[in-house]
C-alpha cells in the first residue's frame, strides 16, 4: 500500500464453485513509494490480479493469489519493455 497509496481495485469477475471463490480484479494506482527496489516514479500503473479463496464454515481458510508484478515493474521502468518486432 505504501508504494501505491491511492490504489483502486475493481472486481471484474467473481464466481464460486464448491468451497472455492475465484476473483479477477483490475487495480490501478500511482507509484508513490519504493516497490521491489524501484524508487517512486509518480507513474500511474494498472495491473491485474487473480485470487482463489477456499472457504470453510463461511471463513477463508486458504488463499492463492497471482499478481501481475512483471506488468507493474515494466510500467514503472524497472526494465525496458520488449522491442517491437
Amino acid at each position: 500500500v505504501a508504494a501505491f497509496p491511492d490504489v483502486q481495485v475493481t472486481i471484474d469477475q467473481l464466481f464460486a464453485a464448491g468451497d472455492k471463490v475465484v476473483e479477477r480484479t483490475t487495480a490501478k494506482g500511482t507509484h508513490k513509494g519504493t516497490f521491489n527496489g524501484v524508487p517512486a516514479t509518480d507513474k500511474e500503473v494498472t495491473w491485474t490480479e487473480n485470487h482463489i479463496y477456499q472457504l470453510k464454515d463461511g471463513k477463508i481458510v486458504e488463499l492463492w493469489s497471482e499478481i501481475n508484478i512483471l506488468g507493474i515493474l515494466s510500467q514503472i521502468g524497472a526494465f525496458p519493455p520488449p522491442a517491437a518486432q
